[in-house]
Formats: structure tokens, C-alpha cells, sequence
């Protein structure tokens, strides 16, 4: 019986089908650049689990501390430990890679026969990573090009997937960094927490801005723009805040071009409401090319903290890949 494909190669086939259409079809097998990038691009375990194990895609854990225990994201399940240890009030904390583990994961890529690399990662503004990963390629013999995403989450993930699509389609490094960055200019990120108190323990907001939710009971709209958590707008209940969540999702897909948008749902703790609220957007916007539901890495979840909802907007953009 012959071997099942898998899945995410079917993905790269189809994705590049529709951006060369007539075109002959173009191998998604044996890329030349490798695409390096870390924890925090919330990238689906099933999705990158099922991608060849030839080198194209590493993913670098980013620490989380717990009480007093360090664990790795991807190594060790941590979700079950983050939600005890908020809801105990114990100390949850993150920290960027060393530049020893991105020096290993650019030196297995040239190992692996691999020209070059682009390196996408979390926010600079919320995280050391990008330069650790700067700091690693200054080490090696070996071209890589890093990119700070300006952002996190499934936004991140969007770039490192346009990456691995023009990595896939036999573009060279400035064209899987171009493409990378044409995907994560156009996502967007809205998201809905029901407290402040783990965003502000994490430094992401400010002291007064916390004080304010937890006083007069606002539950806070926030974004990621120019890298930073940026409040969008305030409102007096869970109910209201999702659904002018909703609202501000729908809007946001329909000025994109018909067809073109794709979402992405992360859940800590409330996985029930995520896939409600997904549903609520595929009858909505049927013509969504994509959208998926995935718990919130452990390394945002830290600081989000339990019950986040939040929901990246994407785009599939023809000229990502040329």
C-alpha cells in the first residue's frame, strides 16, 4: 500500500499551486534555505509534526520558569503547570534562548546541506531572542538572515509558514525573508484577557494601566502594533469585551481582499470558547481561506495568563511568492 503524503506537504503543494496557477508544479521537497524560529510562533504541534524531517523547519524552545523549575517549551508539557501555578499565585516567568542553541540549530542546518537560513522570532520588543539569534549568527560560518516578527503568536507563525512556502518553491534567502516579512506585515493581532494582573508581573504593560482593570472591573481589547501590547479599547464586561472582539475580527477581514484572509484562534484554559468563537467566524466569513484553533504556547500563556482569547488575522497574499 503506497505511503500517505504528508499533510503539511500537501499544504506546501496546494499553497503553491494557487500562487503560480499554469504554471508547472514545483517540487516541495528539497528547499535551500532552512527556516529557524522559536517557541512563540504558536505554530500547531500536529502541523509541524508532520512536516519531513530533513532540517527546513527548527523551532527553538524558549524557557519558562515555574516556581523555582525551568522547562522548555516543546520538550516538557507545561500548560497543566502554568494554570496550577496562576491559579496558586506562584511566580510563572519566561526567558529568551541562550545564543548557543541558535548557533547549534544554524550549524545543523549547514550540516544538513542547507545554503542559508532565515531566522523569524518574537517581538524584540517583548523578548531577547532576536538578539540571542543575531548574536548566534555572528558566531557562524554560515548566511542567515534574521527578522524581528514585531510580533507573536500565530502572526509570527504566518511568517514562518510564507517562509517555508518560498523556501519550498526554490526561492534563495532574500526571497523566503521577503516573503516572510510580506506575511507578517499583514497580520494583525486582537486579544481579550480577563485580568491585567500577569501582563503587568511580566512587565508587558504598565502598573496603572493593571490598576485600572482591576479597580473599576474594565476588561481590556489589546493588540500587538509596532511590536508592543497596545490597549485598543475598554469595555465593562466578558461578554461585551468578546464580543466586540468579534466585531473587530470581522471588520478587519472584511477590507481585505475577497477570499484572501485566513485566522488563526489561540485559547489558554478555555478551549471550548475558542473553537465557539472560531465557529462563529467560519459561518461568518465562509470564505475564510484558512482558520485554525490552537492553545496559546506556554511562553505567551505565561504572561497572558488564564482565559485569553486571542485571534490573528492573516492574509494570503499572492505576491509572497514569486
Amino acid at each position: 500500500m503506497p505511503q500517505r503524503e504528508p499533510a503539511v506537504l500537501t499544504w506546501l503543494r496546494d499553497q503553491l499551486a494557487r500562487k503560480r496557477p499554469g504554471q508547472e508544479p514545483v517540487s516541495a521537497v528539497h528547499p535551500s534555505v532552512a527556516v529557524i524560529t522559536d517557541s512563540a510562533a504558536a505554530l500547531p504541534l500536529d502541523w509541524t509534526g508532520s512536516l519531513p524531517d530533513d532540517g527546513r523547519l527548527a523551532i527553538v524552545p524558549m524557557p519558562v520558569l515555574v516556581g523555582d523549575e525551568t522547562f522548555g517549551e516543546g520538550v516538557d508539557d507545561l500548560g497543566e503547570s502554568i494554570a496550577l501555578a496562576l491559579a496558586a499565585g506562584k511566580p510563572v516567568r519566561t526567558s529568551r534562548p541562550s545564543p548557543g542553541q541558535f548557533e547549534r540549530a544554524f550549524r545543523s542546518a549547514r550540516a544538513r546541506g542547507f545554503e542559508s537560513a532565515v531566522s523569524v522570532h518574537i517581538s524584540g520588543a517583548l523578548s531577547g531572542t532576536v538578539e540571542a539569534a543575531l548574536l548566534a549568527a555572528s558566531r557562524t560560518d554560515f548566511p542567515v538572515e534574521v527578522i524581528d516578527s514585531r510580533t507573536a503568536g500565530m502572526a509570527q507563525g504566518f511568517g514562518v509558514q510564507g517562509a517555508l512556502l518560498a523556501a519550498a518553491s526554490g526561492l534563495d534567502r532574500a526571497g523566503v525573508a521577503a516573503a516572510a516579512t510580506a506575511q507578517l506585515a499583514a497580520a494583525r493581532i486582537y486579544f481579550y484577557v480577563p485580568s491585567l494582573d500577569q501582563l503587568r508581573r511580566g512587565g508587558r504593560i504598565g502598573a496603572a494601566a493593571s490598576l485600572l482593570g482591576t479597580v473599576f472591573a474594565i476588561k481590556p481589547l489589546l493588540s500587538v502594533q509596532e511590536g508592543r501590547i497596545i490597549p485598543l479599547e475598554r469595555v465593562r464586561s466578558s461578554a461585551r469585551a468578546v464580543a466586540r472582539l468579534e466585531e473587530l475580527v470581522l471588520a478587519d477581514i472584511a477590507a481585505r481582499p475577497a477570499g484572501m484572509a485566513k485566522a488563526a484562534v489561540h485559547h489558554f484554559g478555555n478551549e471550548a470558547q475558542a473553537r465557539e468563537f472560531a465557529g462563529r467566524l467560519a459561518s461568518g466569513v465562509p470564505e475564510l481561506s484558512e482558520i485554525m484553533v490552537t492553545g496559546l504556547p506556554a511562553v505567551l500563556a505565561a504572561h497572558a495568563g488564564l482565559g485569553v482569547l486571542a485571534v490573528i488575522v492573516g492574509e494570503d497574499r499572492a505576491d509572497t511568492v514569486v
